[in-house]
């Protein structure tokens, strides 16, 4: 079976765009996500596509990693001088893959659709390069010196977007063979070599964004493009109850609620810290995507997670909100004990879990309650935690 892969190129500095306040366009924010995330999600979720590779500039690494959490991706590769020498080196890096065929596209056109490139993969069963493209509308002058000199016939005239496909080794051969030679996009090394280069119908809606007015029209349009983004919230619920237990000579006289060690004159009997609290949120947040309990993804079986710190855990969970293109809207636990007291850690509390959600402190409520001295809480046998999130998820079709 032959193997697909999709390069993208992320390594623009955006000369023309300002909005970003020295953040590249790339990394700017649509829907909640990076541009990039949306234009790489769209290869993910197609079943011919294999793998996706992005081409970065050195200088974004950390961007990148933020952009693409919990993203299943080749290893990234740094770009060179020109976008042309930077798609080259992508194509380079792919040879220890073995890929068959290439789709390469922008990173800064986000809202590629299914159909497109389902129309690429198509037409390169029978075509060894293909492009989406779109019909000049309007009439084109060629200027000099702020004067008209004449008019171009734009009867056969269209307009290229990405992504653009190729046989591997015919664009890889083109790109290695004209480096030295300044070409527009990648189909114009393979028209130089004596390739064809067939098309097939693109889309208004994927334009590339290189300037502000682009990233205005993309937020614009954004809530009308059903068909490429759509948002659904989802909640959902976790409880976690813990007992408590005689400390023991070699411990220490704390306890970790939220992340937070509490001095406590007990220990929570547990397979891993025992934060009753981030467990909690951790099924909530499993819940509301569908992925079942923590249970599963730690199992008390498995030794690896044997008084494992429940904080690591809960970013496993968040890499997997990720991977769901889900964001937390925002969360709200109760805890339930008669002892240790609450209402002195709440603040640290909020903000441990607004540092590792990468939340606003609004976003994120901790609240406390006892069992009015009924049953085994009230007892001060042991702890519970209920919590509840609710999360936006952006599914890019």
């Amino acid at each position: 079976m032959e193997k697909i892969i999709a390069l993208i190129t992320a390594c623009g500095r955006g000369n023309r765009f300002n909005q970003g306040e020295g953040i590249p366009k790339q990394y700017m924010p649509l829907a909640g996500f990076p541009m990039l995330r949306h234009s790489i999600t769209a290869f993910l979720n197609h079943p011919l596509i294999d793998e996706v590779i992005c081409v970065i500039h050195p200088d974004d690494v950390k961007l990148y990693e933020e952009a693409v959490i919990g993203l299943d991706l080749l290893n990234p590769v740094f770009g060179g001088q020109t976008r042309q020498a930077s798609i080259r080196i992508g194509l380079e890096a792919l040879r220890e893959y073995h890929p068959d065929k290439v789709l390469i596209h922008d990173g800064v056109r986000p809202f590629v659709s299914k159909r497109i490139i389902n129309g690429i993969l198509d037409k390169l069963k029978t075509h060894p390069a293909v492009i989406p493209a779109i019909a000049v509308e309007d009439t084109l002058k060629k200027i000099d010196n702020n004067k008209i000199e004449w008019t171009l016939e734009r009867e056969n005239l269209w307009r290229a977007q990405t992504p653009q496909g190729f046989i591997y080794e015919d664009i890889l051969n083109s790109h290695i063979a004209f480096k030295d030679l300044n070409f527009t996009d990648d189909s114009a090394l393979n028209e130089y070599a004596g390739i064809p280069v067939a098309i097939v119908p693109g889309s208004q809606n994927n334009f590339k964004i290189t300037t502000e007015e682009d990233y205005d029209r993309a937020k614009a349009i954004l809530p009308t493009l059903l068909q490429t983004v759509k948002e659904e919230n989802r909640c959902g619920i976790g409880f976690d109850v813990h007992a408590f237990r005689e400390i023991l000579p070699h411990e220490n006289p704390t306890i970790f609620l939220s992340g937070v060690e509490i001095d406590f004159d007990k220990k929570i009997e547990a397979h891993s810290d025992g934060d009753v609290a981030l467990h909690a949120l951790m099924d909530a947040l499993l819940g509301a995507i569908g992925e079942g309990d923590i249970g599963e993804h730690f199992p008390v079986n498995d030794h690896k997670w044997q008084n494992a710190d429940s904080k690591e855990m809960l970013k496993i969970i968040m890499q997997i909100l990720n991977k769901k293109s889900a964001k937390i809207n925002n969360i709200d636990l109760t805890i339930i004990t008669e002892e240790p007291k609450i209402s002195k850690h709440k603040e640290s509390m909020k903000n441990q879990l607004c540092s590792i959600l990468n939340l606003e402190n609004s976003q994120v409520n901790i609240k406390a309650t006892t069992t009015e001295k009924l049953g085994f809480i009230g007892r001060k046998e042991g702890i519970a935690c209920q919590a509840i999130a609710n999360l936006l998820i952006v599914k890019i079709q």
